[in-house]
């Protein structure tokens, strides 16, 4: 699922849909589900795009490509008008409805729907061999929350076995929650702390057997956790697979910072260096990053950057990144470059060449700065104390600021 319009998300939406959004400083988030399945042994993978969709549609053109000889395919299938409807997708849901006839026309059994926009890494055979040795109609894969977060979830409530007995969207009232919590053999059976309060929250990963999929979409719901998954819980065997391991929904400017820089630490907890388990992204061909006399710790240097004699800490460091002498980087992400120079014409019509790079002596901290900015020398970029604020070349979210895609922030400014 690949369509939403991720306006918690913006300005990093603004120009792209979610999960076409840089991650860690050459993938895209929607790399980590798609590698997933690959890696899962599932290759063939629908994409549902609609909103500012280009972006996502020619990455995955571009880097999911099987060979003549290989029945896998990754093909996207984006919103459009057909005899039966003339809408939008309005929902999750209505987006499987849309194109179940396309899913319907192969003779497979059993069908994942995954979002795109999430952090993780799962063996979905692991989810699958569950859901078979239940007899399971629908599986859902959750994840345990403790009581402060459960409430910006939908939350399941499952008996020991796993059967799925209720499920409440982003619950409120302390008495609801007293009723949701995981049971104690539930807990046992996944190590959780018996003395801890622990809540199934459902990642948006489901499995469904064909029959329970076409009987679910017979109706109008939009939404697969509102509508959908409520109303299989009355009528078919619905049960929980329990992830205890790293997931992190990418929903926020927030959210997203953070599992950027945890990816920094000497033990991030998600580990783009497994061997066993490669995170597949567009191949680019950039030569090897050059750093010239600089100061680094704890960063993630991507390929084809040009350092010089710059500090760098806690940061993430994208593509084709150029930093001059002297500046200063901390708690940031840069998210590089589709190009070493931006090509545009003077009054003269003459072309006239402009590098994208980081100039010197600047300062930036806790900043995203997105793809083909350009920010001049003497800069300095750094939220203070200040939450939520808009300038004509920033803003700010969460205490985090925000240097739009394609921005140009000229010498000496101070944000």
């Amino acid at each position: 699922m690949g369509g939403g319009r991720g306006s918690r998300l913006f300005p990093l939406t603004h120009m792209r849909s979610k999960p076409a959004v840089p991650l860690g400083g050459k993938y895209r988030l929607v790399d980590i589900p798609i590698s997933n399945c690959i890696n899962s042994g599932i290759s063939q993978i629908y994409v549902l795009t609609q909103f500012n969709s280009e972006s996502l549609n020619r990455h995955i053109s571009h880097t999911y490509k099987f060979d003549q000889f290989h029945r896998g395919f990754v093909h996207v299938l984006a919103a459009q008008q057909t005899p039966r409807g003339d809408s939008w997708y309005q929902g999750t849901a209505d987006a499987v409805r849309q194109n179940l006839s396309y899913f319907l026309q192969q003779p497979d059994e059993y069908f994942i729907i995954l979002s795109g926009d999430q952090l993780y890494r799962m063996d979905y055979r692991e989810l699958l061999d569950y859901h078979l040795s239940k007899g399971a109609d629908v599986t859902i894969s959750t994840t345990p929350v403790p009581r402060d977060l459960a409430s910006s979830f939908g939350i399941m409530q499952s008996d020991d076995e796993g059967l799925i007995q209720s499920f409440v969207e982003k619950p409120q009232e302390p008495e609801v929650l007293d009723k949701l919590r995981m049971p104690e053999g539930m807990l046992e059976t996944f190590e959780l702390p018996k003395d801890e309060e622990r809540y199934q929250a459902s990642m948006g990963i489901y499995i469904f057997h064909r029959r329970a999929l076409e009987a679910c979409l017979e109706n109008d719901h939009d939404d697969f956790g509102k509508h959908i998954i409520p109303e299989a819980i009355r009528n078919f065997k619905v049960y929980s697979y329990v992830f205890n391991d790293y997931w992190e929904d990418i929903g926020t400017i927030k959210a997203f910072f953070e599992a950027n820089l945890d990816l920094t630490k000497l033990v991030p907890n998600y580990n783009f260096f497994d061997p066993d388990n490669p995170i597949y992204t567009h191949a680019r061909f950039l030569p090897a990053s050059k750093v010239n006399n600089a100061t680094i710790d704890e960063a993630l240097i991507s390929d084809g950057c040009i350092i010089s004699r710059a500090r760098i800490r806690r940061s993430i460091i994208g593509i084709r990144s150029v930093i001059e002498s002297g500046s200063d980087i901390s708690d940031s992400i840069i998210m590089g470059s589709d190009y070493y120079h931006r090509t545009s014409f003077n009054e003269e019509g003459k072309t006239v060449k402009t590098k994208v790079q980081i100039g010197e002596n600047t300062r930036i901290r806790k900043t995203i700065i997105d793809k083909n900015a350009i920010i001049g020398s003497n800069v300095v970029i750094d939220p203070g104390d200040r939450q939520e604020e808009e300038g004509e070349l920033y803003y700010i979210r969460e205490n985090i600021v925000v240097i739009p895609k394609d921005a140009v922030i000229p010498d000496g400014t101070v944000i």
